[in-house]
């Protein structure tokens, strides 16, 4: 696979190579919370497309593989969320990546449970995995990434007992919904390109938001 992916990815005619980076914690303990759904989206990309997520690289759990034509390269940092830069920085130095090769999937809670949208940019949003990503890429912000609605916590709840909480029945379903989405999303990516695939499954997923954002979970 490495000599296949050296002779693939340095010819001059070679599609441009991707990183995917889920965020999340590692460890049983965090399996299946909101704050891991990042990883979740990592894994159902890797299954759908056969890449086996087997090896460890700059702190994460590595795979990669080809989606058509196109070198891909994913990670789940096993940093911890709050240091997830110390894996995704270095990883993107290894594989010399331009940041706007670098796609960031992660939870946000400004979005329903189950409702994607893919940027080009962006900042924070106070989500201390992006924001460790961007220290890490010394500040620069000019990298894509996933956004995966989870809802906000309900009453007084306090966020980060929320985010480490496990899905109920209902929002369990929205996720694993979603997930199939993002994988669609993401393979139309590799092949169409960011923008156009951005423009065409921000403006699905509007449509969803209007549906689900008044139901509860």
């Amino acid at each position: 696979m490495l000599n296949r992916l050296s002779r693939r990815c340095f010819c001059t005619i070679a599609p441009r190579p991707w990183l995917f980076v889920g965020l999340g914690n590692p460890g049983d303990k965090y399996r299946g919370t909101r704050h891991n759904v990042g990883f979740e989206m990592i894994d159902a990309f890797a299954e759908s497309q056969g890449i086996p997520m087997n090896t460890v690289n700059s702190k994460a759990i590595f795979g990669k593989g080809f989606v058509g034509e196109v070198p891909v390269f994913l990670a789940k940092p096993q940093t911890y969320m709050n240091l997830s830069g110390e894996s995704t920085g270095p990883l993107a130095a290894y594989y010399k990546l331009p940041l706007n090769q670098v796609l960031v999937f992660h939870d946000d809670m400004n979005l329903p449970c189950g409702v994607l949208r893919l940027h080009d940019k962006g900042g924070h949003g106070s989500h201390k995995g992006l924001k460790s990503v961007i220290y890490n890429f010394r500040g620069n912000r000019e990298f894509p990434r996933l956004r995966i609605g989870i809802g906000k916590p309900p009453g007084q709840m306090d966020p980060k007992a929320f985010l480490l909480q496990k899905f109920n029945a209902t929002a369990r379903q929205r996720i694993d919904e979603a997930l199939l989405e993002g994988v669609d999303a993401l393979k139309h990516l590799l092949s169409k390109g960011l923008a156009e695939s951005a423009k065409r499954f921000n403006k699905e997923q509007k449509y969803k938001h209007l549906r689900v954002q008044t139901l509860p979970v």
